[in-house]
């Protein structure tokens, strides 16, 4: 059962003990992300995420590398629009360990100006990497486009004009605003000792005292594009997308369902008619993105550019026949039985279910039991999918494509 604890500056402690097993995995997430910079420090956010592996006031940064590699555990981070993740993964006997060398990358990194200017050549790589990848950047271009003008749209990535301009009193002073108590959770789950870990929290966190300086951004407005990238590619790819469901939306497991059925699963209808039965493309499928007060429900294909057009204009059959005809009770079970039994599986993994106790703590500021989630996607109805689905697609598409010039076309949202 997942316990949560609040140490007294408001930092959150959340862990679920798993004595059976000899692992254990630990992260620290900050509620913060690409969306709460501002247009000058666009990207700011990913760049603290590289940097805290780049040396502190004990440890060079290959020394921390091989500290996790000496006790054979794993370290990563990442960073999305809305919140910053530290994480490792060690045997139980290096928890302590593994706590404390996390603590020490967040709050104790030096931010060495020469290291500074070597990870800027390494994340203009990584932004290069992605513009070379249309079957990637295509992802990316939808969220842009169906939020323009918002900093939810922005790459997390920033630009490399952006990352240029960053100084080391600029990671500074982000941190600063953003990194407050409030906003910092610790997740661990595994095999640990409660009482000591608990205390390495209280000593390792409880001395920030910093007051989140509120960032006041409207929330975005959903925009309709249409637009297609002229570019050498063997295939065109294409998404295609609709508003969704915001992360605390009640609605959220119905269309949870809704995307197993459509596209999600290798029994899902795009699958089964645009590839398996027609072999038009490879790669088809649809996922949602939840945010704190917005979603984007997308489809991908990726195809040959001459078959294109045909393959988008089935992708619209295929959800004009769902709006039309529905779900029958006995798909709608068997979606239920798909998607509970990934559900349970991802908890065998101790990464997921810290992963999963955190954004509870960053999304509803409590603990979501595995249990109530299950209970919401059983109470599922027929009727309620028929009505997310005439609801989610009445809204006009937004549509982007990469793909070679001679075989460009465009989509009317309509």
């Amino acid at each position: 059962m997942v316990q949560r604890y609040i140490i007294s500056n408001g930092v959150r402690f959340v862990y679920e003990e798993l004595p059976h097993l000899r692992s254990v995995s630990i992260g620290i997430w900050i509620g913060t992300g690409s969306r709460d910079e501002t247009s000058q420090l666009s990207g700011i956010s990913h760049f603290l995420e590289h940097m805290f592996f780049k040396g502190t006031t004990t440890h060079q940064a290959r020394q921390l590398a091989e500290l996790f590699d000496q006790v054979g555990g794993q370290v990563n981070a990442y960073t999305t629009k809305e919140y910053t993740s530290l994480h490792a993964k060690v045997l139980d006997e290096h928890a302590e360990f593994a706590l404390t060398l996390l603590a020490e990358m967040l709050f104790d990194s030096t931010f060495d100006e020469e290291e500074m200017e070597r990870e800027k050549k390494v994340i203009m790589e990584e932004i290069k990497m992605y513009e070379d990848n249309p079957e990637e950047a295509v992802h990316d271009w939808i969220v842009e486009k169906s939020f323009d003008g918002h900093p939810l749209g922005v790459n997390i990535l920033g630009t490399e004009a952006h990352l240029r301009s960053f100084a080391r009193q600029d990671l500074i002073n982000y941190m600063e605003s953003r990194y407050t108590p409030d906003q910092i959770i610790v997740s661990i789950a595994g095999r640990f000792d409660v009482e000591r870990i608990l205390m390495l929290v209280q000593d390792k966190f409880g001395h920030l005292s910093r007051t989140r300086k509120e960032l006041v951004i409207a929330s975005p407005s959903y925009v309709a594009a249409s637009v297609y990238d002229s570019r050498h590619s063997e295939q065109t790819h294409v998404c295609m997308a609709v508003p969704g469901c915001a992360y605390t939306d009640s609605r959220i497991y119905t269309l949870a369902l809704l995307n197993h059925l459509l596209g999600a699963s290798s029994s899902s209808l795009l699958f089964q008619e645009i590839r398996e039965e027609r072999g038009l493309a490879y790669n088809v499928f649809s996922y949602h993105s939840a945010f704190r007060d917005t979603g984007l429900f997308t489809i991908y294909y990726g195809c040959s550019p001459d078959q294109a057009s045909e393959v988008h204009a089935l992708i619209l059959t295929i959800i004009d026949r769902l709006r039309t005809d529905g779900i029958d009770e006995n798909t709608l079970q068997k979606a239920k039985v798909q998607v509970i039994s990934s559900f349970w599986l991802s908890h065998e993994s101790t990464s997921s279910r810290i992963g999963r106790m955190a954004k509870n703590e960053l999304y509803f500021g409590k603990q979501v039991e595995p249990e109530e989630a299950v209970a919401a996607i059983q109470a599922v109805s027929v009727d309620h999918l028929r009505t997310l689905t005439q609801e989610l697609f009445a809204e006009p598409w937004s549509f982007v494509a990469l793909g070679p010039a001679e075989h460009s076309f465009t989509f009317k949202p309509e």
